[in-house]
């Protein structure tokens, strides 16, 4: 079992940075695939970056490549999303999601943090 808690959400102006973090309860984090995910209002849950078990692999929808970047500290069972040059169509609600590293399902998820982008 994973239990999984996000911070750092809020309200920044178009063009400005927020730091997602994903802490993680629980044994053997360092085995897991962490992504993370948004949610607009009205609009299906997508997944916006993902990192491997080790740390060695990363993966970032089209649509954030180049602005946001995924990174773990094992040792601290967490792992950041940092999200520079924020876009109003970046406004969601932010989820951590964790899977063992061999399964393709994400089966556990935070509670979400809001992300708000004023333009």
């Amino acid at each position: 079992q994973v239990q999984l808690v996000e911070s750092g959400g809020g309200l920044v102006q178009a063009g400005g940075s927020l730091k997602l973090s994903c802490a993680a309860s629980g044994r053997s984090f360092s085995r897991y695939t962490v992504g993370w995910f948004r949610q607009a209002p009205g609009k299906e849950r997508e997944i916006v970056a993902a990192i491997a078990s080790s740390g060695d692999s990363t993966y970032y929808a089209d649509s954030v490549k180049g602005r946001f970047t995924i990174s773990r500290d094992n040792a601290k069972n967490t792992v950041y999303l940092q999200m520079n040059s924020l876009k109003p169509e970046d406004t969601a609600v932010y989820y951590c999601a964790a899977r063992e590293s061999w399964k393709v399902r994400y089966d556990y998820w935070g509670q979400g943090t809001q992300v708000t982008v004023s333009s």
